[in-house]
């Protein structure tokens, strides 16, 4: 869903709402695949979820917590698309499953953002050819055989290194994400 960029300077009741939908996307994204791992239909509920959320904005109060109400929302759209889903007699979790989940996940979603972080900055340290390589096997989904043709490369030297660099980017992300020790004077 494309929102529109808010304008401080404008009149707008409406500017502080976007501005607080559009700084939790990523989240919202985010809890919405937590509660449907490996459904390809996430994204569309993410943007039933936002389209609901934009209809009932006027039931939101600003200054409470914005992103327990839009997990709410969220939640209902996802057990709306698992009832729809249940129908096609595929695998749903239960009601109890669904409130122990949604009840964990936003506490699990609040360091989310740092982790992202983290997680970019650590791609960032990366040589351009390792760079490269985890773009196209993890977010291009390239197959490696596909991916060493083009480069030149076997698969097998090609699975060394993402080896090396999925170690390399966890002890990345360990130290980034590790609590600072505070250094005494």
């Amino acid at each position: 869903m494309s929102l529109p960029t808010p304008d401080p300077d404008s009149a707008d009741p409406d500017s502080e709402f976007v501005s607080l939908l559009t700084e939790h996307q990523t989240v919202l994204r985010l809890y919405v695949t937590s509660l449907l791992p490996g459904e390809f239909a996430s994204a569309d509920i993410v943007q039933q979820a936002n389209a609901t959320i934009w209809r009932k904005r006027g039931e939101f109060q600003i200054g409470t917590n914005f992103k327990a109400w839009i997990f709410s929302i969220a939640r209902y759209e996802v057990l709306n698309f698992r009832k729809r889903k249940a129908r096609d007699s595929r695998l749903v979790f239960s009601d109890e499953l669904d409130e122990m989940i949604a009840d964990e996940l936003p506490a699990q979603n609040d360091d989310m953002e740092d982790r992202l972080s983290a997680l970019r900055s650590c791609l960032r340290k990366l040589k351009p050819a390792d760079r490269e390589l985890i773009r196209h096997r993890y977010f291009h989904g390239t197959p490696l055989k596909e991916y060493s043709l083009t480069i030149g490369r076997s698969v097998g030297s090609l699975k060394v290194t993402l080896h090396r660099i999925r170690t390399r980017l966890q002890q990345c992300l360990e130290h980034q994400l590790s609590p600072r020790k505070s250094i005494d004077p």
